[in-house]
């Protein structure tokens, strides 16, 4: 197949000029044959310290065969990764949101320098897929992105388990609820191999979203990470990046207005995570369209739950592929009306094209019938009210609770709320207030899993209510409100709030509000002042320079 346009590369391998770029390239192995055609850039996230991205390495090795095979030359490179999981309650968990936007400029800067006609990116933990993505949308080349794939689930006394069944277990074993033999049991059984968190939290959240969007081809992500198909789809994904080089497909082609609202749309049919809300808002702005927090609440609410997934449901991530793949939920969406038909993804077919080719599993439970929806409205919610007056989400596709109001326990930090937790010191009908772990606070806006899960296991789910202008994982689920803006840092309502003030929250309304009068208010923030910078040199530091808020979706650009 012909080339549409010239080849971005030939500017550095090209001519006599170029001698001594391609002598240098020449001596790694590749030659004048391999330099004259479409250079594709491999981003590999690989990285041993977890294991959702621990197999990208192998799996590269598959991606660039298929490069080479459909008449490409691949150059594979590294990014950096962390885990949530692993530094969850931690001062480290404060690295994992500023990751992705270094991710990003990683994937950009590599791409920009040497000049690659398409990239490959290989992702799987949280922050890697919306990393990749912000640099292929504002590298605007063909782009493709290719999923690791989810980890199998653990199993113990007949249960599927996955690592939020290990952050719950903290909290029921600190409750006195669950033995210490059990404990162990489902610390060392609940992560079985390679591959990312085994529900449909962040990570398989922005999977599913890359294939709704069309950066990911049909039906690759919901293959797990150690099962032998992963390597086709790797090889797939060569081929496909290609085909789109070779038809100047490019990133913004595809990643439109209506691929956004799809992508929304699966978000809310599949339960999933409120980091999307996140992600979303800071893809749109590198792709340069016009996204707001309130399409959200839009999109959710005309668009009905569909899967039956943790942390909300009953079924683990690699039910999904058994079902059929992420293609049976476009499909769904498709026939509902629930998306845009047309738009394109990388492959050059329509949306519609590829949902249609969804082969569903016979009496497959997971993916529900149009006819029969786990709740007419999707799993996001966007409130706004006085303690948040540029919005907050909350995860409701785990809980029918509709509103909560109670008194206010304030933390100004996620292991003083741990402490209370896992100490008996919350009781029924408390709102924990955590603060000053927003984008700037935190600063990077932690994670809250270890808080949550510890509220679950303990038994309180149903009787209290966290928020916090922090973030919550994906395995997160109960009565949980998540990315408070403006956020306490920088002077916002959440600042104000003292131990004992009454806060209300009502889903139905979408409002949230702290129960004192505009007086009061302005009174206490008068008395208010910015906390001092906690990190003074280094990455936070620079960080806490540039970040915005979580209401424009936390980007440092």
């Amino acid at each position: 197949m012909p080339l549409n346009t010239p080849l971005n590369s030939y500017t550095i391998t090209q001519g006599r000029d170029r001698a001594p770029a391609r002598a240098m390239l020449k001596a790694i192995g590749f030659t004048d044959e391999d330099l004259k055609k479409p250079i594709i850039g491999v981003a590999n996230t690989w990285i041993e310290t977890m294991p959702c991205n621990y197999n990208l390495r192998e799996l590269a090795t598959h991606v660039k065969a298929g490069i080479r095979a459909a008449g490409g030359t691949p150059m594979e490179y590294n990014t950096i990764a962390i885990s949530d999981g692993v530094t969850m309650g931690t001062e480290g968990m404060k690295a994992s949101l500023v990751s992705r936007d270094l991710i990003a400029d990683s994937i950009e800067l590599v791409a920009r320098g040497h000049m690659f006609d398409g990239v490959v990116a290989l992702v799987a933990c949280d922050k890697t897929i919306p990393g990749a993505a912000m640099a292929l949308l504002r590298l605007n080349i063909p782009s493709v992105i290719m999923y690791g794939g989810s980890i199998m689930p653990g199993h113990y006394k007949g249960k599927d388990l996955t690592v939020l069944d290990v952050f719950e277990a903290v909290g029921a074993n600190a409750a006195g609820k669950m033995s210490d033999e059990d404990f162990l049991a489902i610390e060392n059984l609940a992560c079985p191999g390679a591959g990312a968190c085994g529900g449909q939290y962040t990570a398989n959240t922005m999977a599913t979203v890359m294939e709704m969007i069309g950066l990911s081809p049909m039906n690759t992500a919901s293959v797990p990470q150690v099962d032998p198909r992963k390597q086709q789809v790797a090889f797939r994904c060569g081929e496909v990046i290609m085909d789109a080089v070779k038809a100047g497909r490019k990133s913004r082609d595809i990643v439109t207005r209506q691929a956004f609202e799809n992508a929304i749309a699966s978000v809310a049919a599949t339960g999933g995570s409120t980091n999307a809300v996140l992600h979303l808002l800071a893809m749109a702005r590198d792709a340069e369209v016009d996204l707001t927090i309130e399409d959200f609440q839009t999109i959710s609410q005309r668009t009905p739950l569909l899967v039956d997934l943790k942390p909300g449901g009953r079924f683990v991530a690699v039910d999904v592929d058994k079902a059929g793949g992420w293609p049976v939920v476009a499909k769904r969406m498709v026939d509902g009306n629930y998306v845009h038909k047309d738009a394109m993804t990388v492959t050059g077919r329509s949306f519609a094209d590829e949902a249609n080719d969804a082969v569903e599993t016979a009496g497959q439970e997971v993916i529900r019938p149009l006819s029969n929806p786990l709740k007419a409205t999707g799993g996001l919610v966007i409130l706004k009210g006085s303690l948040a007056p540029e919005g907050c989400v909350i995860k409701v596709a785990g809980t029918d609770r509709k509103e909560h109001k109670g008194t206010a326990r304030v933390f100004e930090r996620e292991e003083d709320a741990m402490k209370a937790v896992t100490s008996g010191q919350i009781k029924a009908g408390d709102v924990i207030v955590v603060r000053y772990e927003g984008p700037k606070g935190g600063p990077g806006m932690r994670e809250m899993l270890g808080v949550t899960g510890a509220i679950m296991g303990a038994g309180l789910a149903d009787v209290v209510a966290l928020i916090t202008d922090g973030r919550f994982s994906g395995a997160t689920r109960g009565f949980m409100v998540g990315h408070v803006a403006p956020e306490a840092a920088v002077g916002g309502p959440i600042a104000a709030v003292r131990e004992g003030d009454m806060i209300s929250i009502n889903v139905a309304n979408q409002s949230i509000e702290l129960e004192i009068t505009a007086d009061e208010m302005a009174t206490r923030m008068k008395t208010w002042t910015a906390p001092a910078l906690k990190y003074k040199t280094g990455v936070f530091s620079k960080y806490v320079k540039l970040v915005g808020s979580a209401a424009q979706g936390a980007v440092t650009g």
